[in-house]
């Protein structure tokens, strides 16, 4: 049994559509677990006080997906400030402990974005492709040895009517599933 570990970024999931969407549908999956970062660190995440407790979650799960919306062509800050945490603590700090073990672990992205996709090209309303404002955290995952899955984006995300909307979601889990599925099996990790 392999476990896929869903870290939801979202200031407020009770304010959101496609998120909290997305979330409900995952949730639906076996051996998902979906947790709500804004809810488990209200004032924030400090490297030390939450550093450990987040590296252990990231080393008992076989998957990671980081689900976000894109806000001002970058991430929520909380989502910034728990790699400046957990990843500074783990590859950085605790690397033979913990960053080391990590390494393998396959990385996905879930963002939704506000726009159409055709926004998000060279002379479009936003300029770059969607893929090149991700390049942060492509970078990251490489540095992490994360191996980079394909991106489900969610476009038009507070826009959608709720028919479209629970298409989207429904589409998310077949990706998720999908890539479940061609990802590698749980591995041991030395301890």
């Amino acid at each position: 049994m392999t476990k896929t570990l869903i870290l939801l970024f979202h200031r407020d999931l009770s304010q959101s559509n496609a998120n909290a969407a997305m979330a409900a549908a995952a949730s639906r999956l076996p051996d998902v677990e979906i947790v709500d970062m804004q809810a488990a660190y209200p004032g924030g995440i400090d490297i030390f006080r939450d550093g450990e407790r987040e590296a252990a979650r990231l080393l008992a799960t076989d998957r990671i997906v980081l689900q976000f919306p894109i806000q001002w062509y970058s991430t929520p800050a909380l989502l910034k400030s728990w790699q400046d945490a957990v990843l500074t603590r783990m590859f950085y700090l605790a690397y033979e402990a913990e960053g080391r073990l990590l390494e393998g672990t396959p990385l996905m992205l879930a963002a939704t974005a506000g726009n159409v996709p055709e926004a998000y090209r060279p002379g479009g309303r936003n300029m770059f492709p969607m893929i090149e404002l991700l390049a942060p955290l492509r970078a990251t995952a490489h540095r992490c040895g994360l191996p980079w899955s394909e991106p489900f984006i969610l476009y038009q995300a507070d826009k959608l009517s709720p028919e479209a909307l629970e298409d989207a979601a429904a589409g998310y889990v077949s990706d998720l599933e999908r890539w479940v599925a061609a990802t590698p099996a749980a591995r041991t990790r030395a301890a």
